[in-house]
């Protein structure tokens, strides 16, 4: 039997936010958004998870204004994803959740990421408080780190998970778009500027 995609009969405000961030893997979208991860190739990689279902997740996403979907500066044609302040303001509930894994459910050898303040590169604790200068730390401050428990990189990586083997500030791109080399010959049929001789 089929579950349905609402909560029927509920009426409350968690029952109305789990219809939007309850579906299996949108936290992990959601994660990967605030890590800085733009490009619909990019979550699939790193997340392994199946195009149509990525699909419909950032759709969803997207319609209850928590993605925003634009054109990719400097490329023009390319997409991306990015949090819009609505999707912002669930970092507390993405990182409280992090915290709840961590204690209850760690992985061997330690966390794979840390979240640090930028500020004074002190870590954060559970509540999201730096825990060298007791600031809380929005998180447009935070920096995830490689924690302990992360496994040494390989050449099988995505590019995703590589770049998350160096400290990175949330909510910046993870991955710049690559750059058009310049054009060294004009186009056919198209005068060329420079010295005339």
């Amino acid at each position: 039997m089929t579950l349905p995609r609402d909560y029927r009969g509920q009426t409350c405000a968690l029952a109305r936010s789990m219809e939007i961030v309850g579906e299996r893997w949108t936290l992990l979208i959601l994660r990967d958004a605030f890590y800085g991860v733009r490009r619909f190739g990019e979550f699939a990689a790193h997340l392994g998870v199946p195009r149509a279902v990525l699909t419909d997740r950032l759709t969803t996403l997207t319609e209850a204004g928590v993605l925003e979907r634009r054109p990719e500066t400097g490329t023009g044609r390319r997409e991306v994803y990015g949090l819009t302040p609505k999707g912002v303001a669930l970092w507390p509930a993405v990182r409280a959740l992090t915290a709840w894994g961590e204690e209850f459910h760690p992985a061997d050898g330690g966390p794979r990421r840390v979240f640090l303040h930028a500020g004074d590169e002190a870590p954060l604790d559970a509540d999201g408080r730096c825990t060298g200068c007791g600031t809380a730390v929005p998180v447009a401050d935070v920096v995830v780190a490689p924690g302990p428990g992360l496994a040494p990189a390989t050449p099988d990586d995505d590019p995703v998970t590589a770049a998350l083997a160096r400290p990175h500030r949330l909510l910046r791109p993870l991955l710049q778009p690559p750059l058009r080399p310049p054009l060294t010959t004009a186009p056919p049929g198209r005068p060329t500027r420079g010295p005339q001789r």
